[in-house]
């Protein structure tokens, strides 16, 4: 994007990008989706140097001032310039979610993991957390506090890409606090992370996480 010069330019699952004009590295590849190019917000406020928030009730783009001084300030490039862009976001997404989810089949377990980056192991929570990071919705570290979030939903109604939240009886001073979260997968499957053999697919309609299930809750 830009005028005369190139301002910003960003290429489809690579993390090497233009901003005003010099070379940055992203946090998050662009990808393409129905053949447009789509960042979380997180890659695109670093791209324009600026906050960026998607306001999820009303679909709106909010964007700070652009970032770069010595520029100056164009409103268009805010209002005409970013409609080539789109936000890659949950909803419309879940599929996509889902594939990228099992990019990591077979990730080793580490209870209490650090970033996926440094560790290349997650826990249970730190798996979902880099998975919905990766369309942009920012989740708390532990289960409980993922577990206060979004709304409640019945098995009836759960759609891909839900979580669903686990008792580990014994692990805190009250079963019904979450112990561990998957994501939904649809035809009564999860994608989670226990033990061996790390990133796998279980199912939640039969066996031990059938009868250990707290809460399904939807985030978007």
């Amino acid at each position: 994007m830009g005028y005369t010069d190139v301002m910003f330019q960003v290429q489809p699952s690579q993390r090497d990008a233009v901003s005003y004009g010099k070379q940055i590295s992203l946090s998050q590849a662009p990808i393409t989706q129905n053949g447009q190019v789509c960042l979380t917000e997180t890659a695109l406020g670093e791209l324009l140097q600026t906050d960026v928030r998607l306001d999820r009730q009303t679909g709106n783009l909010h964007i700070g001032t652009l970032g770069d001084k010595d520029q100056e300030k164009d409103s268009n490039l805010q209002q005409t310039g970013l409609q080539r862009m789109n936000i890659l976001s949950l909803a419309g997404n879940r599929d996509e979610l889902v594939s990228y989810a099992k990019q990591f089949m077979g990730v080793p377990y580490d209870f209490g993991a650090s970033s996926y980056e440094q560790s290349k192991a997650f826990d249970c929570s730190s798996f979902t957390s880099h998975v919905f990071k990766r369309f942009g919705i920012n989740l708390p570290r532990l289960a409980r506090d993922q577990a206060k979030l979004g709304t409640k939903v019945e098995r009836s109604s759960l759609q891909t890409g839900d979580l669903i939240f686990f008792t580990v009886p014994g692990r805190f001073e009250n079963d019904k606090i979450p112990g561990h979260v998957g994501i939904y997968i649809g035809n009564g499957k999860m994608i989670h992370t226990w033990g061996k053999p790390g990133v796998e697919v279980s199912s939640i309609d039969t066996g031990y996480w059938h009868d250990a299930i707290l809460s399904m809750r939807r985030v978007q």
